[in-house]
Protein backbone atom coordinates (compact mmCIF):
# COMPACT_ATOMS: atom_id res chain seq x y z
CA UNK A 1 0.00 0.00 0.00
CA UNK A 2 1.76 3.44 -1.02
CA UNK A 3 0.89 6.36 1.23
CA UNK A 4 -1.47 7.91 -1.12
CA UNK A 5 -3.37 4.99 -0.98
CA UNK A 6 -3.04 4.71 2.97
CA UNK A 7 -4.41 8.82 2.71
CA UNK A 8 -7.59 7.24 1.01
CA UNK A 9 -8.21 4.48 2.87
CA UNK A 10 -8.08 7.40 6.23
CA UNK A 11 -10.33 9.74 4.31
CA UNK A 12 -12.52 6.69 3.71
CA UNK A 13 -12.64 5.67 7.49
CA UNK A 14 -13.57 9.13 7.96
CA UNK A 15 -16.24 9.26 6.17
CA UNK A 16 -17.64 6.29 8.24
CA UNK A 17 -17.36 7.47 11.70
CA UNK A 18 -14.32 9.28 12.58
CA UNK A 19 -10.56 8.88 11.65
CA UNK A 20 -8.66 6.08 12.30
CA UNK A 21 -6.76 7.28 15.27
CA UNK A 22 -10.02 9.09 16.35
CA UNK A 23 -11.81 6.44 17.91
CA UNK A 24 -13.34 5.50 14.41
CA UNK A 25 -13.74 2.23 12.34
CA UNK A 26 -9.98 1.04 12.27
CA UNK A 27 -7.79 0.40 8.70
CA UNK A 28 -8.84 -3.44 9.01
CA UNK A 29 -12.51 -2.61 9.42
CA UNK A 30 -12.67 -0.29 6.42
CA UNK A 31 -10.62 -2.76 4.68
CA UNK A 32 -13.44 -5.21 4.41
CA UNK A 33 -15.48 -3.51 2.81
CA UNK A 34 -13.12 -2.20 -0.27
CA UNK A 35 -14.05 -5.41 -2.46
CA UNK A 36 -17.87 -5.21 -1.78
CA UNK A 37 -19.57 -4.50 -5.69
CA UNK A 38 -21.21 -1.34 -6.14
CA UNK A 39 -23.43 -0.02 -9.41
CA UNK A 40 -22.44 3.23 -10.46
CA UNK A 41 -24.77 5.01 -13.10
CA UNK A 42 -25.05 8.72 -13.65
CA UNK A 43 -28.44 10.60 -14.68
CA UNK A 44 -28.60 13.03 -17.39
CA UNK A 45 -32.28 13.93 -16.74
CA UNK A 46 -35.77 12.24 -16.15
CA UNK A 47 -39.40 12.99 -17.66
CA UNK A 48 -42.78 11.77 -16.07
CA UNK A 49 -44.80 10.80 -19.09
CA UNK A 50 -48.28 8.91 -19.68
CA UNK A 51 -48.78 5.71 -21.23
CA UNK A 52 -50.32 6.94 -24.01
CA UNK A 53 -47.46 9.14 -24.63
CA UNK A 54 -44.63 6.36 -24.34
CA UNK A 55 -46.76 4.52 -26.86
CA UNK A 56 -46.33 7.21 -28.99
CA UNK A 57 -42.93 6.71 -29.17
CA UNK A 58 -40.89 5.21 -31.99
CA UNK A 59 -37.36 5.13 -33.90
CA UNK A 60 -36.34 8.16 -33.96
CA UNK A 61 -38.48 10.17 -31.55
CA UNK A 62 -36.48 12.88 -29.31
CA UNK A 63 -37.78 12.47 -25.89
CA UNK A 64 -37.41 15.73 -23.89
CA UNK A 65 -35.91 15.59 -20.44
CA UNK A 66 -36.19 17.94 -17.18
CA UNK A 67 -33.06 19.03 -17.36
CA UNK A 68 -31.16 21.84 -19.61
CA UNK A 69 -28.50 21.25 -21.36
CA UNK A 70 -25.37 21.53 -19.56
CA UNK A 71 -26.65 21.19 -16.09
CA UNK A 72 -24.02 18.75 -13.61
CA UNK A 73 -24.94 14.86 -14.22
CA UNK A 74 -26.09 13.19 -11.09
CA UNK A 75 -23.23 10.04 -10.21
CA UNK A 76 -25.28 7.48 -7.91
CA UNK A 77 -23.52 4.24 -6.47
CA UNK A 78 -26.05 1.87 -5.83
CA UNK A 79 -28.71 4.48 -5.53
CA UNK A 80 -26.82 6.99 -3.20
CA UNK A 81 -25.95 10.21 -4.67
CA UNK A 82 -22.29 10.80 -4.45
CA UNK A 83 -20.91 13.32 -7.15
CA UNK A 84 -22.04 15.36 -9.77
CA UNK A 85 -19.98 15.69 -13.21
CA UNK A 86 -20.38 16.39 -17.15
CA UNK A 87 -20.46 13.81 -19.76
CA UNK A 88 -17.45 13.56 -21.63
CA UNK A 89 -16.21 11.13 -24.94
CA UNK A 90 -13.33 8.79 -24.37
CA UNK A 91 -12.51 7.17 -27.53
CA UNK A 92 -15.62 5.46 -28.59
CA UNK A 93 -17.39 5.77 -25.47
CA UNK A 94 -19.08 7.98 -22.71
CA UNK A 95 -17.45 8.77 -19.36
CA UNK A 96 -18.23 11.63 -17.17
CA UNK A 97 -15.90 13.96 -15.26
CA UNK A 98 -16.53 14.66 -11.97
CA UNK A 99 -16.75 18.24 -11.31
CA UNK A 100 -18.34 18.03 -7.39
CA UNK A 101 -18.47 15.21 -4.60
CA UNK A 102 -21.22 15.43 -2.31
CA UNK A 103 -19.67 16.06 1.10
CA UNK A 104 -18.86 12.30 3.15
CA UNK A 105 -21.63 12.99 5.92
CA UNK A 106 -24.11 13.87 3.56
CA UNK A 107 -23.32 10.43 1.92
CA UNK A 108 -24.09 8.38 5.04
CA UNK A 109 -26.71 10.35 5.75
CA UNK A 110 -28.17 9.75 2.50
CA UNK A 111 -26.99 5.84 2.70
CA UNK A 112 -29.70 5.80 5.75
CA UNK A 113 -32.62 6.94 3.85
CA UNK A 114 -34.78 4.40 2.67
CA UNK A 115 -34.81 4.43 -1.37
CA UNK A 116 -30.88 5.69 -0.93
CA UNK A 117 -31.67 9.37 -2.15
CA UNK A 118 -33.13 9.28 -5.80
Amino acid sequence: MTQDDDMGMEALAASFGGGLAGGGRSLGDVERILDVPLVLHVQLGGRRMRVSELLEVGEGSVVELDKPAGAPLQIFANETLIAHGEAVVVGERYGVRVTDIVAPDERVRRLGQSGGGL
